[in-house]
């Protein structure tokens, strides 16, 4: 064999392995090996709702603190010392036992063959859609990471980051302000602790006794009632004040009205100058454009450096590695 050829032939062999490896995602890719995976992962989350009428948005927030963590790949979900679980941002996560009936009813159907990131971008879509969102095709073929990475724990955004921090975390996954903006939209149905916006009430920028000045003074004050100063951090206020439970787009409304509950959704619209402000009304007067959006955006999401190919693992358990 001349060198020509031996240096094509090893080319395409290290081509067909990286294509192995790195395999692009795909909205079919279970159609011959678990084709009803769709409908199992619907039906186990319609009848998790009638036990928790909060799953759809607690869902929704698994598949957001996974893929902001060294990507979309389960890491999430593992227990362990070193689990991402007991970090901070993740600490009033829930919905895992709900994701363990999903992975429980799919092993049954179709054994080892769907990966526990798949069952959290599935489930995710799945539930925007269940809560009155939109519906969007989801690429699948994603594989389980093999440990967690509690050290990448700070790309989580947090409620209480300005517009340039979280801008720059989106930035850094490959997300751009037009899907920041939708993406935040996610808190249009779903709760947070009062621990989360208590700063907003109290002691805003650390001076004591000030109220955030973006905040509708109306609005402060029912919100000082429900989190009194001294009193439990953990009590669960409604994200969006008039249809907590129904995914639309008056989050948007809310935050013209200066009546966003978190400090990160208030900064997208109270922020002078900032790009955000315009793409806010225009979600706002258009529940399409914002649908349109979220389902790009979260697809985007979706896509940040999964595993794929022969790269992670179909874990039998999404809580341990196999």
């Amino acid at each position: 064999m001349c060198w020509i050829q031996m240096i094509t032939t090893i080319f395409l062999l290290s081509a067909m392995m990286l294509g192995g490896s790195n395999a692009q995602l795909s909205a079919t890719f279970y159609a011959k090996t678990c084709p009803n995976v769709s409908t199992i992962v619907r039906t186990v989350l319609q009848q998790a709702q009638q036990n928790d009428i909060w799953i759809f948005p607690k869902i929704v927030r698994l598949h957001f603190h996974d893929c902001f963590v060294n990507g979309c790949d389960a890491s999430l979900l593992l227990n362990g010392t070193n689990s991402e679980k007991t970090a901070t941002p993740n600490l009033s996560t829930d919905g895992y036992a709900v994701v363990d009936d999903i992975k429980t009813a799919l092993e049954k159907a179709c054994p080892r063959v769907v990966s526990c990131a798949d069952i959290l971008a599935l489930a995710a879509q799945i539930s925007v859609s269940l809560g009155g969102g939109p519906s969007w095709k989801v690429p699948l073929g994603r594989r389980d990471s093999p440990s967690a990475h509690l050290e990448g724990i700070g790309g989580i955004p947090s409620a209480h980051d300005s517009l340039v921090n979280i801008a720059a975390r989106f930035k850094s996954v490959g997300l751009d302000s037009t899907d920041l903006v939708a993406l935040s939209g996610v808190h249009t149905f779903g709760r947070a602790r009062c621990a989360a916006f208590m700063d907003r009430l109290y002691n805003f920028n650390n001076v004591s006794g000030k109220i955030d000045p973006t905040l509708n003074v109306t609005y402060a004050k029912a919100l000082q009632q429900r989190c009194p100063k001294g009193g439990d951090v953990t009590s669960l206020i409604d994200l969006d004040e008039q249809t907590s439970l129904t995914f639309d787009n008056k989050y948007f409304l809310n935050l013209q009205n200066r009546r966003g509950l978190l400090q990160s959704d208030q900064e997208l619209f109270s922020t002078n100058g900032a790009e955000t402000v315009t793409i806010v009304n225009r979600f706002a007067s258009s529940q399409k454009q914002f649908f349109d959006s979220f389902a790009k955006a979260m697809i985007k999401m979706g896509n940040i450096s999964p595993l794929t190919g022969s790269n992670g693992q179909i874990r039998l358990d999404c809580r341990k590695i196999n």
